[in-house]
């Protein structure tokens, strides 16, 4: 299938199919007209990439999960390398969420003091 047909396939867009190509997540040949020709099975590979995305996973932790990404991630037993990625990207996250937080009760704070109300 060529590359419209991935995307439209998966719900990723073509950029983002050539980025995870670029990332070596997924591979294509080439057509003689030059255009990208993938697998049928690059359907469930992108699903899978897109599920850990979208799980806050980034592209460099996905490349852990190679060995399953053909199959049902969702299902499969997690591995003590998965399993410590998710673990690291969690704490990455949470350590976000606090600096956000702690940067909206400043600002939330000094509007008090200014306007003497609260939101």
């Amino acid at each position: 299938m060529r590359i419209g047909e991935l995307a439209r396939a998966t719900g990723a867009t073509a950029r983002a199919l050539r980025h995870y190509e670029q990332a070596e997540l997924i591979s294509s040949e080439r057509a003689s007209n030059g255009y990208r020709v993938y697998d049928e099975r690059a359907v469930v590979r992108v699903l899978n990439i897109r599920c850990l995305l979208a799980a806050g996973l980034t592209l460099e932790d996905v490349r852990v999960f190679l060995p399953c990404l053909d199959g049902d991630v969702a299902a499969a037993p997690p591995s003590d390398k998965g399993l410590r990625v998710a673990l690291e990207r969690l704490a990455i996250i949470d350590e976000r969420i606090a600096t956000q937080t702690e940067v909206r009760d400043r600002l939330e704070a000094a509007l008090r003091e200014r306007t003497g109300r609260d939101r």
